[in-house]
């Protein structure tokens, strides 16, 4: 996963009205997640301190490299608001790397890795492969009419999902996308697409 270098907040005209919802701005595709809410009724903000938490409706925890965005949100301060944030019942949708940082349990985390967790699973990060390993597919989705697109670039699985984790998509025999209450993840790269069926779902939960 390239890191997306970042620019002036203002991306494109933003709604006027809607829920607000930070994606978090550490490191990995902010951008095409900002661009994506945006077309799906939602105003954002970029999150890197902790006072950008505050007013949020949802926040989104992009890919790109789970150690990373763990390093950062620690030398940043952001870490301890953030996981207190979420077990305050702040919404998230985690996508690939964010499904890592929204996971109670890791597998296979690297040195002293910590997650943010609110999901009762336990995920293997980089399970389907590196990154030459990275596969498109169709899967389907509940709560979706028809098979959403997955682009899975070196991502995770959850290996093991608690009683109240729906699973809402799997694939090669493990989950892919699960919701717990307010917290969605999946696997996969719902941005990288033109279908943005999946931020519609979180959107319109809030």
């Amino acid at each position: 996963m390239t890191t997306t270098v970042l620019g002036p907040d203002a991306l494109a005209p933003s709604p006027s009205k809607g829920p607000l919802v930070g994606v978090l701005a550490l490191q990995g595709d902010v951008v095409d997640h900002r661009r994506v809410l945006g077309s799906v009724g939602a105003r954002t903000r970029t999150v890197r301190r902790p006072e950008e938490l505050v007013g949020l409706d949802g926040l989104v925890i992009p890919g790109g490299e789970s150690t990373v965005i763990d390093r950062l949100s620690r030398r940043f301060g952001l870490r301890e608001p953030l996981v207190a944030a979420l077990r305050a019942g702040l919404p998230a949708y985690g996508s690939c790397a964010g499904m890592i940082m929204l996971a109670d349990t890791l597998v296979d985390g690297l040195g002293d890795q910590q997650t943010f967790g609110g999901l009762d699973v336990t995920v293997r990060r980089n399970a389907f492969g590196r990154q030459v390993d990275s596969f498109e597919t169709d899967l389907d989705l509940a709560g979706l009419d028809s098979p959403v697109h997955a682009v899975f670039i070196r991502a995770p699985w959850v290996e093991r999902a608690g009683a109240s984790v729906e699973v809402l998509a799997s694939a090669h025999g493990h989950p892919v996308a699960v919701r717990q209450g307010s917290l969605l993840a999946t696997s996969f790269h719902p941005e990288a697409t033109g279908d943005h069926r999946v931020h519609g779902l979180f959107v319109d939960s809030l």
